[in-house]
This record gives C-alpha cells, sequence and structure tokens, in this order.
C-alpha cells in the first residue's frame, strides 16, 4: 500500500507522542513492504532531509504559532497529497478533522487518530476548546475510520457521538539495560533518581510532583524531562517551586537514545499527567523497566492494570514516594510487572499488525 501519515511534526521524532507514534509506525510498515510518506514541518525536521528509515519524507512550511502551527501544516499536507493519490492516509490530532474532506473527495480512505480529549487541556483559551470541539465532530462526520487509543476515550465517542472506533493503543519497546556512563551528563547516576516526563503544561501536574518530592525524604534525585515552547511563566513557577532543593534537575526536551538511556536507568517513574488517552511516556516507562507511580485518571489505571502503582492527589503521591524509596524490594516486583504487561499488551510489533491490517481494510472498501 502507499500510506501517508499527517498530522504530525514529524520524524525522526523530537518533541511528543504522536511524533514517537509516527516514527515507530512508518518504519514498520516499510520493512512490510508498504511505501510509507509521513508529512514533517520545517521547523522541526531540516528540508533537506528526504529519506528515514526508508519512509518518505515530505517537509513542508507552516506558521510557527500556538493556535495555527498544527492547522496550517495539515492543510498544505492534505492540498499537496491529493495529487499523490495514497491508498489511505492516517491523520493524527481531532484539531485536523476539518480537512479530512479534501482528501476523502479524491476517493482516499482516511482513519484519523484522534488522541484524547484536548479540548479539556488548561493551555486553551475558549477559541480552542471550541476548536477542537468541531474537530471531534468533523472526525466523527467525515473520517473513514476513527481511531482510539484508550477504552475511555472509545466510550467517550460511543456515549457522547454514538459511533463505534477502532481501538489501538500506543506501543513501547521492551528492554532495561544499565548504563551510568549515559546518565551522568544529567548529574545522576543509575537507579538514584525519579523520573517525570512530560510537556511542561499545568494539566501534567509537574508542580505536584515536585511538591510532593520535596516533602520526602530521601537521598534519590527528582529528573524532570520536558518543555514547552508556549508555557513560559508555568515553567518559570517549576523552578521557582524547586529553586531550594538541588535534588531536583530539568533537563529540558531530551529524545533518541538519551532519553531511553533516562527511562531505562531510574529508579522509578512517576506520571501525572490527567487529561488524554494512552500517555507514550507512561507505556514507554513501563517497557523499559521501571516502577510507575500514576495519577489514578481512568486512562492510566486502564494502561497500569495491576502493574503499578495509583494515586489520587498530592498527599497519597507524597506517601507512596516515600514507601518505594525505603523498599526496593518492591521496586523490582513492579519493575518485572511492567515489563510483562508491555510485551502481552503494547509491543510495537502488534500495535503495527493492527495498523496494517486497518489500512489494508479500508484501502479496499
Amino acid at each position: 500500500m502507499r500510506i501517508a501519515i499527517m498530522g504530525t511534526r514529524g520524524i525522526p521524532a523530537n518533541y511528543g507522542g504522536f511524533e514517537t507514534f509516527a516514527e515507530q509506525l512508518s518504519w514498520r510498515l516499510v520493512e512490510r513492504g508498504h511505501e510509507v510518506t509521513v508529512y514533517c514541518r520545517s521547523h522541526h525536521v531540516p528540508k533537506t532531509m528526504k529519506v528515514y528509515r526508508g519512509v518518505h519524507l515530505k517537509v513542508l512550511p507552516t506558521v510557527k504559532h500556538k493556535y495555527l502551527d498544527t492547522v496550517v501544516h495539515t492543510f498544505l499536507s492534505a492540498v499537496h497529497s491529493v495529487s499523490q493519490r495514497f491508498d489511505v492516509v492516517l491523520l493524527c490530532n481531532a484539531a485536523n478533522a476539518v480537512f479530512i474532506p479534501m482528501l476523502t473527495w479524491t476517493g482516499t480512505p482516511v482513519a484519523i487518530n484522534v488522541d484524547g480529549l484536548e479540548r479539556k487541556r488548561k493551555k486553551w483559551n475558549w477559541l480552542g476548546q471550541f476548536y477542537y470541539s468541531i474537530g471531534e465532530r468533523a472526525s466523527v462526520w467525515f473520517a473513514t475510520e476513527i481511531v482510539t487509543d484508550a477504552k475511555a476515550i472509545y466510550d467517550y465517542y460511543k456515549t457522547e457521538y454514538r459511533v463505534d472506533s477502532t481501538m489501538i493503543a500506543y506501543g513501547a519497546d521492551v528492554e532495561r539495560a544499565i548504563d551510568a556512563e549515559a546518565v551522568s551528563e544529567f548529574g545522576v547516576e543509575p537507579e538514584r533518581y525519579f523520573l517525570y516526563v512530560s510537556r511542561l503544561e499545568p494539566e501534567n501536574n509537574a508542580a505536584m510532583v515536585i511538591e510532593a518530592f520535596r516533602r520526602i525524604e530521601t537521598d534519590l534525585k527528582l529528573v524532570i524531562v520536558g518543555d514547552a515552547p508556549y508555557a513560559d511563566e508555568y515553567k518559570k513557577q517549576l523552578r521557582r517551586l524547586a529553586a531550594d532543593d538541588p535534588r531536583v534537575i530539568f533537563t529540558g526536551f531530551v529524545f533518541g537514545q538519551r532519553y531511553k538511556s533516562l527511562q531505562q536507568n531510574a529508579y522509578a517513574y512517576i506520571h501525572a499527567t490527567e487529561v488524554g488517552g494512552t500517555h507514550p511516556a507512561l507505556i514507554e516507562a513501563m517497557g523499559y523497566g521501571n516502577c510507575v507511580l500514576a495519577y489514578s485518571t481512568v486512562e492510566n489505571v486502564e494502561v497500569l492494570g495491576d502493574a503499578g502503582i495509583g494515586y489520587a492527589d498530592v498527599e497519597e503521591l507524597k506517601r507512596e514516594m516515600q514507601a518505594i524509596a525505603d523498599r526496593p524490594a518492591r521496586v523490582l516486583d513492579y519493575r518485572e510487572r511492567s515489563q510483562q504487561r508491555v510485551k502481552a499488551e503494547y509491543s510495537w510489533e502488534k500495535i503495527s499488525d493492527q495498523y496494517e491490517a486497518l489500512f489494508n481494510r479500508l484501502s479496499r472498501s
């Protein structure tokens, strides 16, 4: 099949979950004999880069703006793709659903991965929330197939819009390699730090994690991995909160092998995101053999099963962090459970099988 993936910032991944997803899925589909094109944004992928791991890259410009970046680039991607006559298009993010008719008008089937309930993110004002509400409805009206990545999101679309979707989760690799040299650049030692990974936006609750950590007695450190291009005031707030605790380390965005090393060498992983479907960093942390503490949203509990520890607020998080800091044997038990769960439910090969089957069905319909 000739497959296009659009709506992400592009590959190789250097931003977030959708980009990692596009990278992991696309090269696996190429290895299975398909021709895959990923549309990329010019301020994330060099214009001179044409191919990555056998995947064709189409780098297009956009407007680098909080509200325009995604939609302008997807519009240009859709315009370009019309003449390409792909067998199927995978569109990422419900915000891009308004462009689906440009693709289906030529007879190209479109599957849209709607992600989570983006309109609930605190970073959006009323206009952004309204636009995402339109995106949800446009996904239902126009897409050939809606893809949801968590049971809670599947249930939402079923209840709210009375539509069935195809549920395909996010994937992760299963491996763990202790490497002191790999993490030394961050000022930490293997299995001597808690790890938190997310965009530094309010609904991802980095402040709650820092507050809980500051109140526990341990010589472990807390490594905060992430950034956000439009959240300067919130990032300043986080740094002020951690200013009197030298155990807290901010790294900014980290990707590729450096990110993998931070995950594989952590003592435990703290997940605090409250909005969205299946969160990539959570499943990656499990696959990399971490003891996971996760904020007890419906989506996070669904992913964890019995392979991690839930918490409901800063007090409970503080107690659980102190408990696992004091009990290394408990950490080892949860590491084993995490990797076994990812092998069973969230391997990239299984996810790729499901998307390949979906694309085959859509291209023949």
